[in-house]
């Protein structure tokens, strides 16, 4: 940890660090751009944008610090634990932030006000509390927020974009976006701008309403497959994600998942042998790749790298496909199977894990399901290379957080969640193996659920849904947090019911005036496959699930893999 030197004599910059831009000296900014140098080189892992300012006056004891551009942090602060900042926010004089907190754009924080990012555990009335071990479940504040002076904001607390919290105010709950709030416990006096409209709540007959929907998707999934599929010129044909777009890999794959779950077979109108037939051709029999599709559905080549974002999600869903139609791979991976434990260690430690968490885990989700593919075919490669991968992650997972790398300033928590799952269903989930923190994962999910950029109905996508649905549903086994685990499934799954579109499925993206011309909400093949496992999980979250009458067994599959299957040819 780094200390601010609490003896350098103040200046006007230090109480009143916004004249700093206009009345500072080129003496001045060397001298600032050397402190922060210092902080850098000294201890914990910091990092400041461009023209920023930290008052040698503030105590900076941080593990880890990171900072947009313009922003700064007066003298008498005091900031312990990890902050991660945007652009444009302030730390004025005499405010304490401690413990992991998030400050989105332009949140600005008025002197005397504490952000406490931790608890005390009280529980043992036989131990003093300050031997009882400490909690923490983080703050995150969004954008544009402006907190008065001498305001408390507890740990878990998530303030929204927009937010006002008046001067003197004790937060003890989720702030929602453009509220403006005050008082002890703080609580909405008015809105910046038009109030929001009442949102969805879950239906009382939840299980009816769900087993409603699932009758109605059955009863239209001919007509949701058909407007996808292209007939070619010798009879044969192939399917399209949506209507005027190209074909892809992707797109068979996810018509393969959407029958076995609405119609418990392969998709009309191709026999179920040529569609084998066809999938299994596309492997490379050298690398073991499938290849992308070019317009005209001819494949393109490979290429030299197997784990390009196309190819590396072609070895997934095909395998899934071929699977489900009881089929397999005609050839093994072969890049994969060459590979030495010490090089799946090599791979995982160059991975951007901080930086890049969800493309970590993509890579992670490839490998360890390359991996049980080869395993089934009898290729089990290097000894210790699987041993290798699900050390590897169970050692790396931080233990608040339960995730691998951490959130960003402007992001949040969702790539670091996106990342987990993908890592997660093809190592931990896929091969039927506990996690390493499971109560620090359902705190760090369930906090990330509370950023309305995510979860609100019109700005899902079915990507950051999954994420939140599949990670949960895989921590149950823990029994934790249990009831607002069930009530968040509960409204998330009412929001998913109301994005079926009649004869055409579901959009990856939910319809929002700011996306129309987005063609993520357009209905598709992708949203539709993605979306019925995400219903799936998010029912089974809320404990009707049977009300469905389909359970995923593909690619979003809740059981384990087998390694080894009864195969067809």
């Amino acid at each position: 940890m780094t200390e601010a030197n609490a003896v350098a004599t103040p200046t006007l910059f230090d109480y009143s660090p916004w004249h700093y831009w206009r009345q500072a000296t080129a003496d001045d900014r060397a001298s600032q751009h050397e402190f922060q140098q210092t902080l850098c080189t000294s201890a914990g892992e910091f990092s400041f944008g461009e023209h920023c300012y930290v008052s040698p006056l503030a105590a900076v004891q941080n593990d880890e610090l990171h900072i947009g551009s313009r922003s700064y942090i007066a003298a008498g602060s005091y900031l312990t634990g990890t902050l991660h900042a945007g652009r444009d926010c302030t730390v004025n004089p005499y405010s304490v932030v401690r413990g992991t907190v998030e400050l989105g754009n332009a949140v600005r924080i008025g002197a005397h006000t504490s952000l406490l990012a931790f608890n005390h555990g009280y529980e043992d009335p036989d131990t003093e509390v300050f031997r009882q071990p400490h909690s923490s479940r983080g703050i995150r504040i969004g954008n544009d927020v402006w907190i008065g002076s001498h305001v408390v904001i507890l740990d878990g607390i998530t303030i929204d974009d927009g937010a006002v919290i008046g001067a003197g105010s004790v937060v003890t709950k989720d702030i929602p976006a453009k509220a403006v709030v005050a008082g002890n416990p703080a609580r909405v006096l008015r809105w910046r701008g038009a109030p929001p409209t009442a949102p969805v709540s879950a239906p009382t007959d939840l299980a009816g309403t769900v087993a409603s929907f699932a009758d109605r998707a059955r009863a239209q999934v001919d007509d949701v497959l058909a407007r996808c599929f292209t007939p070619g010129p010798t009879g044969d044909g192939l399917f399209v994600d949506a209507p005027g777009r190209p074909p892809t890999v992707r797109a068979q794959c996810d018509a393969v998942e959407i029958a076995d779950l609405l119609l418990g077979g392969p998709p009309l109108p191709l026999p179920v042998d040529e569609q084998i037939a066809r999938l299994r051709a596309w492997q490379d029999p050298h690398s073991g790749v499938v290849g992308a599709l070019d317009d005209a559905g001819r494949q393109l080549p490979p290429g030299a790298l197997p784990f390009s974002k196309k190819t590396g999600y072609h070895f997934l869903c095909v395998g899934y496909a071929l699977d489900l139609l009881g089929s397999e791979f005609a050839h093994p991976l072969h890049s994969i199977g060459a590979l030495t434990a010490g090089e799946v260690v090599e791979h995982l430690e160059a991975l951007p894990w901080q930086e890049n968490p969800w493309y970590s885990g993509d890579w992670a989700d490839t490998l360890g399901t390359a991996l049980m593919w080869n395993r089934r075919q009898g290729v089990p490669g290097h000894h210790g290379a699987l041993d290798a991968l699900l050390g590897w992650l169970l050692t790396h997972a931080d233990p608040q957080t339960g995730l691998w790398g951490r959130p960003s300033g402007t992001e949040g928590l969702m790539q670091v969640v996106n990342g987990f799952y993908r890592a997660t269903r093809g190592t931990f989930a896929q091969y039927g193996l506990p996690l390493p923190y499971p109560e620090r994962t359902i705190d760090s999910v369930l906090r990330h659920a509370r950023d309305v950029r995510y979860t609100r109905p019109d700005r899902q996508t079915a990507c950051n849904i999954l994420d939140i649905a599949h990670p949960l549903w895989l921590t149950l086994p823990a029994g934790y947090r249990t009831v607002e685990v069930a009530a968040l499934a509960r409204k998330l799954l009412a929001d998913a019911l109301q994005l079926w579109v009649d004869g055409k499925g579901f959009a990856f993206r939910a319809p929002h005036p700011s996306t129309a011309r987005d063609p993520q909400t357009c209905p598709g093949l992708q949203g539709t496959e993605m979306w019925l496992a995400i219903i799936w999980y998010l029912a089974d979250l809320a404990g009707v699930s049977d009300a469905l009458g389909y359970r995923p067994r593909g690619i979003h599959r809740p059981e384990p893999a087998p390694v080894t299957t009864p195969l067809r040819a």
